[in-house]
C-alpha cells in the first residue's frame, strides 16, 4: 500500500500544496513551523478519520476558513483510488471516493491504513489515560472500520447519559426519571460493552507484538508487557455479553455516586492500559529513553498486525529520529527496513539515517 499524491487546501498552514511521492522512503526537510507534521497529519487522516495531536477537527482548518480539502491517490493491491475530504467546521465531514460521494465519512476507513511515530508517542507512557485509549481504538478502527460507528454510537450516548445525571442533582429519582436512565442505561451498555470487546480483540492481536519489540528494542533486559486496566472487569472476561453484564451490575453499584457528581463513573472513557517493564508500571518509573523503548514497542506492535492482514501500512515518521539515540535509531532502522512506503519528517537531513535518504523534498519558508 502506498500513496501516490496527497494534495492539502486549506489546511493547517497549508493553503495550496501537492506532492508527490514513489515507492520507499521519501524524507521531507524543513525548519519548524514550515508544515512537515501538517502533511503527515493529513495522510494519517485519510487512514482514521482524525488526527493524531488534537481530539477535534478545527484546529486542522486554516486560520479564517470554515473548511479544508484534503485529497489523495492511494495505490492498493494493484489497484488506484481517488480519495478527498472536505473537513468542515460547522457541518457533517464529505468524503469522495473516484468521484462518488460516500453516504458516511466513515465508509472510507479500510482504505488506507498507516502507523505514525511521533514525538507525541511519549504520552502514551507519560501521559494521561486518554493518550492510551486512544492508540488502541485507532488502531482496532483499522483493524475493523465498524468499530468508528462503535465510538461514535458511546460518545453520543455518553453525553445522554452525563447529561440526565447532571439534570438529576442530588434529588432522589422520580419514576419518570428512573426510567428515563433505564433507557439510557441499556442503550450505555450496549455501546460501552461492544467497545470494550473491541479493544480486548485488538491488544489480544496487538500484546505478543508488543512484547516482542520491547525485547528487541530493550536487548531483552526489561521485559515489557501491556494489559487492559479497568475497575469493573473481571480478568479473562472475552464474550460481549458478559462484558454487559459486568458492566450494568457495576452501574448500579455506583449509581448514588454518579447522582451525587452528575457524571458516568464507570465505564471504557476511564479505563486505561497498564503498561509495565519488568513488572513495574512503566508511568512514572521509566526514564525517558525507556519511554522510547515502549511508544516503539507499541507503534512496531501496530504495524506488523496490520500488515499481515493487509499490504504493508504506510510509515509515517514524523521527527523521530532526533528523539531517539543510536541505538534505538538502528534498531528502528532495522525494523522498518524493506517496507513499501515510508514517509520521514526531519528538521535536518543529518537527523535521518542514510539508508533512509532515497528521495528527499525541502520545505522552504
Amino acid at each position: 500500500m502506498r500513496i501516490r499524491t496527497i494534495t492539502l487546501k486549506n489546511f493547517r498552514n497549508h493553503e495550496s500544496f501537492s506532492l508527490d511521492f514513489e515507492p520507499g522512503s521519501t524524507t521531507i526537510i524543513g525548519r519548524n513551523g514550515r508544515g512537515k507534521t501538517n502533511i503527515i497529519e493529513a495522510i494519517n487522516y485519510f487512514a482514521v478519520l482524525g488526527s493524531h495531536r488534537v481530539s477535534q477537527d478545527a484546529p486542522l482548518l486554516q486560520m479564517g476558513f470554515s473548511s479544508a480539502t484534503i485529497s489523495a491517490v492511494v495505490h492498493k493491491q494493484d489497484r488506484s483510488a481517488t480519495v478527498s475530504i472536505d473537513i468542515n467546521d460547522q457541518k457533517t465531514n464529505r468524503v469522495t471516493l473516484n468521484g462518488t460521494v460516500l453516504a458516511k465519512p466513515r465508509d472510507i476507513l479500510g482504505l488506507m491504513h498507516t502507523v505514525v511515530f511521533a514525538p507525541e508517542d511519549l504520552q502514551l507512557v507519560s501521559g494521561d489515560p486518554g493518550a492510551r485509549r486512544k492508540y488502541l481504538d485507532d488502531f482496532a478502527t483499522q483493524r475493523g472500520p465498524r468499530v468508528s460507528g462503535i465510538r461514535q454510537d458511546f460518545d453520543k450516548v455518553l453525553r445522554q447519559r452525563n447529561a440526565l445525571l447532571k439534570s438529576a442533582g442530588r434529588r432522589p429519582l422520580n419514576q419518570t426519571a428512573r426510567d428515563t436512565l433505564d433507557v439510557w442505561d441499556e442503550q450505555y451498555v450496549e455501546h460501552a460493552a461492544a467497545l470494550v470487546h473491541a479493544r480486548l480483540i485488538a491488544l489480544d492481536e496487538l500484546s505478543p507484538w508488543i512484547t516482542q519489540h520491547g525485547e528487541m528494542i530493550s536487548a531483552s533486559t526489561e521485559p515489557l508487557h501491556v494489559s487492559y486496566h479497568t475497575k469493573w472487569l473481571t480478568d479473562g472476561t472475552r464474550e460481549l455479553s458478559d462484558i454487559g453484564e459486568q458492566l450494568r451490575y457495576a452501574l448500579h453499584a455506583r449509581l448514588r455516586d454518579e447522582l451525587e457528581r452528575g457524571v458516568t463513573l464507570v465505564g471504557p472513557h476511564r479505563d486505561d492500559l497498564d503498561i509495565r517493564l519488568s513488572e513495574i508500571p512503566a508511568k512514572g518509573y521509566a526514564s525517558h529513553g525507556q519511554s522510547w523503548s515502549v511508544a516503539l514497542a507499541l507503534r512496531l506492535a501496530t504495524f506488523n498486525v496490520l500488515r499481515q492482514f493487509e499490504d504493508d501500512p504506510i510509515l509515517l515518521l514524523d521527527d523521530v529520529f532526533a528523539e531517539l539515540d543510536v541505538s534505538r535509531r538502528n534498531r528502528l532502522v532495522s525494523a522498518v527496513t524493506g517496507v513499501e512506503q515510508t514517509i520521514i519528517t526531519a528538521a535536518v537531513a543529518e537527523d535521518v539515517p542514510e539508508s533512509l535518504l532515497d528521495r528527499t523534498f525541502v520545505l522552504e519558508d
